[in-house]
């Protein structure tokens, strides 16, 4: 049997009714544990939550990995082959969810007097609209097809605003590669994802339109659009497809490479990168203000037991020994404190997930409410506390071995 945590939990446990100098201390100590833990452990949530948030928007406006060509013809951006022998090569890699192909073209849509440059990306039935789908705001998103014109096209609800376009309206589209060439499409639809450098821009439309205003053959595309399975699987799988895209680009002699979102969209990402050094920010200050309070309550509790220190060390209990009993009975305020602290704050981010009731700007966090992710790194991060709060109490446990029997025992 364990005798110093025996003790310590004699020590935890007792409940004599007498007015202690320590108890105050120890309530201070346990609930500067717990409100650490609830920072870290919402905070980790929080930063979790809206990393995956932007970066599941960022995918959904681009994929996981985009195959494009980097050669040019007439100061534009030439298109990609995606011939059967290409796809099929693609769909037989491991690890790949859906691919589609998508063909932009530039534009000015006029309407009520105002004006503004788009960005058009024509698409067909076989493109994966769920993420677009999800951030319908008005209207009905329309079948796309590669076969014929529909006629119609899907703007945010930033160009919406600017432009004064509701859903079922008419404006005027305007192409001015190879001469200025007008269509009116009707505004079938208006999505919202709080994204601006991606709204500000975006609008959806028939690949039909697209590559006929393009002058580009049926199995002509900007890009190719790769989703994967895993986020984190997306360097694997380009490694793994470079053969393949090397391949189709001798055979059609094009200038093809494969690139991860993160290549393509490098300031978001790197910005995103940035909130991973947020989180060991956090448990260092959450640490420190658990570990100065823990610190304050073992000094006032040594300090309250020195009688007891006295009689172990009289009864030939060593320095080590009695170290250990006041390690143990920090260790029991650390855990319940930090037990309480993950209790509340999955309480709180429960709520927070089901209501959204906390809110917040948009258009500076590209959201509406708070979001909240639980994540596997909770786990490491309450040990990681748990073993730097008990490491912190060492040093000043080395009070006791300053303690001289005599003197302790007759202290009152």
């Amino acid at each position: 049997m364990n005798l110093e945590l025996f003790l310590a939990r004699r020590l935890y446990r007792t409940r004599n009714g007498k007015r202690h100098l320590s108890r105050p201390a120890v309530t201070i100590a346990q609930w500067g544990v717990t409100i650490g833990t609830i920072v870290m452990f919402i905070s980790i949530c929080i930063i979790v939550g809206f990393k995956h948030q932007v970066r599941d928007k960022v995918v959904g406006f681009g994929g996981h990995i985009q195959i494009q060509n980097n050669s040019t013809s007439r100061g534009y951006s030439s298109p990609v082959t995606a011939d059967s022998t290409l796809m099929n090569a693609l769909y037989a890699t491991r690890g790949i969810k859906h691919i589609q192909q998508y063909v932009q073209m530039p534009g000015i849509i006029l309407a009520n007097g105002e004006y503004e440059g788009i960005l058009f990306k024509g698409i067909d039935s076989s493109y994966d609209c769920s993420f677009f789908a999800s951030n319908i705001v008005e209207g009905k998103l329309p079948t796309f097809t590669a076969d014929a014109p529909s006629n119609a096209i899907v703007i945010s609800r930033t160009t919406a605003d600017r432009l004064k376009l509701k859903s079922g309206d008419k404006a005027n589209i305007y192409f001015m590669q190879d001469g200025i060439r007008a269509r009116k499409m009707t505004v079938s639809a208006i999505y919202e994802t709080h994204l601006t450098e991606f709204d500000g821009i975006m609008a959806l439309t028939d690949i039909y339109t697209t590559r006929r205003l393009n002058g580009w053959e049926k199995e002509k595309a900007t890009a190719i659009e790769i989703t994967l399975d895993d986020f984190d699987s997306r360097y694997i799988c380009c490694e793994d497809i470079a053969e393949t895209v090397y391949n189709a680009a001798t055979r059609n002699r094009e200038e093809l490479y494969p690139a991860t979102i993160d290549e393509l969209q490098p300031a978001i990402f790197n910005w995103l990168g940035m909130l991973d050094q947020t989180v060991w920010i956090i448990l260092i200050l959450v640490v420190c203000i658990a570990g100065f309070t823990m610190v304050s309550g073992l000094f006032i509790l040594i300090l309250e037991k020195s009688n007891f220190i006295g009689i172990m060390k009289a009864t030939g209990a060593n320095n080590l020994s009695i170290r250990k009993i006041f390690l143990y009975y920090a260790g029991m305020i650390v855990f319940k404190g930090m037990l309480i602290g993950n209790a509340i704050s999955v309480a709180i981010c429960i709520l927070q997930q089901q209501t959204g009731i906390i809110a917040i700007d948009p258009e500076m966090y590209y959201m509406e409410s708070v979001p909240i992710e639980f994540s596997w790194l909770l786990v490491p991060m309450n040990i990681a506390m748990f073993i730097i709060s008990i490491a912190i109490l060492v040093v000043p446990s080395m009070l006791i071995s300053r303690i001289e029997p005599v003197k302790a025992i007759k202290f009152e």
